[in-house]
């Protein structure tokens, strides 16, 4: 079954263990980390890891779109992270490299994520190595953006090389997911979905995460 990632991005950051509770029937929970550098925006980093880690339980998918991904990664292992995703678009590829193995040393699981100008086949050097790919379906930045339906060609050419080179590894798709689009990604071939205004926009988040896992 799909895994639902609730993204505390759309959370009342003055409330953050309130709503993280809120959505504790999901499969994991997303942290998008953003420092206004690689994107626009900037929003939380290993301090707050470091606290949530202590509230909760659930695991941790760490989104990292933040430059040269490397210099940070021992910290937000040590902060809790169970996943961390790094963008392919971050650094030289020896970088990136080395960014993965720092997770594996760690004993994090590990991810490359692409934003929407990046081919899909921009994973294969990784792919054999990695526990995840996590495909953006808006621009890195800011939530409640509109789902890019052309994504949806790249989700599948993920899912083919995914299937030949690694069967194991989990695929992720994050930006603008909701009931409608949901049920597209998963036919796409996506096996984890990140949920941001979907859910916490939600009168119910706890149902709004049952609705998107496809259930009545």
């Amino acid at each position: 079954m799909v895994k639902i990632a609730p993204s505390i991005l759309s959370a009342d950051f003055c409330n953050l263990e309130r709503d993280i509770n809120r959505v504790s029937g999901a499969d994991w929970l997303h942290v998008d980390v953003m420092d206004g550098a690689f994107v626009p925006n900037i929003t939380i980093g290993v301090p707050v890891v470091e606290s949530i880690r202590k509230h909760t339980g659930m695991f941790l998918d760490v989104h990292l779109m933040i430059d040269k991904p490397a210099r940070y990664i021992d910290a937000f292992c040590k902060a809790g992270a169970d996943l961390l995703s790094v963008h392919l678009e971050a650094d030289h590829p020896t970088r990136i490299a080395d960014a993965l193995h720092a997770m594996e040393a760690n004993g994090v699981k590990k991810a490359a994520a692409l934003r929407p100008i990046t081919s899909a086949k921009a994973v294969l050097p990784y792919l054999e190595t990695l526990d995840m790919v996590l495909v953006m379906t808006v621009e890195p930045g800011f939530g409640g953006q509109k789902f890019m339906e052309g994504q949806l060609d790249t989700i599948r050419e993920v899912r083919a090389l995914i299937d030949r080179y690694h069967p194991a590894c989990e695929l992720e798709v994050d930006g603008g997911i909701a009931p409608g689009t949901a049920e597209r990604v998963i036919e796409a071939g996506a096996t984890v979905l990140v949920a941001g205004s979907a859910v916490y926009g939600a009168d119910d988040p706890a149902r709004a995460i049952e609705v998107l896992r496809g259930r009545p």
